[in-house]
């Protein structure tokens, strides 16, 4: 018997989804636009229409039998076991939806399809797809952290996914890293989101350049318009030896540190797997939040501790949504 799911990255501007196959991982993928402005109905039949023609198309070569089913990973707060997906911040117009099963029932009434379908959050699939596919293979605890215009984060506790009794563990992004910051986060002062993610690298690089004496070379990155200076920018210009980008690196790392700190400190977890866009800064950003980390823990804390690039990019949401069909990786 050879296994093989659906995986669905359910975001904002896109839908992914693949035929994964247990042993060999992706064998064919698609994306399609998500169209937003018709909300959740008009989502959850693209979905539907997705599943169908990934499905009958992959039964050309592989069992039927052997299917394990549909896993959806979506942005917002997730009740796996319900299968209800709350406020996603990027699908406006979305409330309280039980995702799981109308894309169930959409399923069997237009594609004439009955299918178990598993349902998590983004962040989690990510961390999911990692340990199953990914960096996290080896790990037996770890948790993943995703940098991008948000911060977000999935554990893995035994091999298994830590969700928390409300569904909302991993949550890092929300992790309080000075209190009384002026940086706002969904309305809370300090977060770590609002000092490193994409918004806040910006507005560290911004006071940098500012403060500099020396100049900097970011400027002819972006032709002198900072509204459009970016991660990639600053990314750029550190590899050209600029020194404040450099300087910039460092500070973010740094904050990331202690963000990891406190997670070592709290749940004894020493393995972390970073993805996301930002995280292509590799090293610039993992040496200093490496450093920090030692730093920022006691030193019977220090063995085991490794930060690691993830492995899966843009992939790791198909992947892990299809291991929720499989189970324990």
């Amino acid at each position: 018997m050879i296994r093989w799911a659906i995986g669905i990255d359910l975001g904002g501007t896109a839908i992914k989804a693949a035929v994964v196959c247990e042993e060999r991982g992706i064998l064919t993928d698609r994306t399609i636009l998500t169209e937003t402005a018709s909300g959740p109905a008009g989502i959850v039949g693209q979905l539907a229409a997705l599943v169908a023609d990934l499905y009958r198309l992959a039964c050309e070569t592989l069992a039927p039998a052997d299917f394990a089913g549909v896993g959806v990973g979506a942005p917002g707060a997730v009740d796996a076991v319900k299968g209800v997906l709350s406020y996603p911040p990027n699908l406006p117009g979305w409330g309280i939806v039980s995702l799981r099963d109308e894309l169930q029932k959409l399923l069997i009434a237009n594609e004439a399809l009955s299918m178990p379908v598993f349902l998590d959050n983004d962040a989690n699939v990510a961390a999911f797809g990692e340990a199953f596919y990914g960096a996290g293979r080896e790990f037996r605890d770890f948790l993943m952290v995703t940098l991008g215009t948000g911060v977000g984060g999935g554990i893995i506790l035994n091999r298994k996914l830590y969700r928390g009794t409300h569904g909302t563990a991993g949550e890092v992004g929300f992790m309080i890293i000075d209190f009384e910051a002026t940086t706002l986060h969904a309305g809370i002062r300090g977060t770590l989101e609002s000092f490193i993610g994409k918004k806040g690298i910006v507005d560290i690089a911004r006071r940098m350049i500012e403060a500099s004496s020396s100049g900097s070379c970011i400027g002819k990155l972006c032709d002198n318009d900072f509204t459009r200076l970016s991660p990639i920018h600053l990314e750029r210009a550190a590899l050209e030896g600029d020194e404040v980008s450099l300087a910039v690196w460092k500070r973010v790392g740094s904050i990331l540190g202690v963000g990891l700190a406190n997670v070592t400190a709290l749940m004894d977890i020493r393995k972390f797997v970073i993805g996301g866009g930002v995280a292509a800064a590799g090293e610039l950003i993992f040496l200093p939040a490496l450093e920090q980390l030692r730093r920022s823990t006691l030193p019977s804390m220090h063995d085991g501790l490794a930060l690691v690039p993830a492995l899966l990019g843009n992939k790791a949401g198909m992947y892990g949504a299809a291991a929720l069909c499989f189970g324990e990786p």
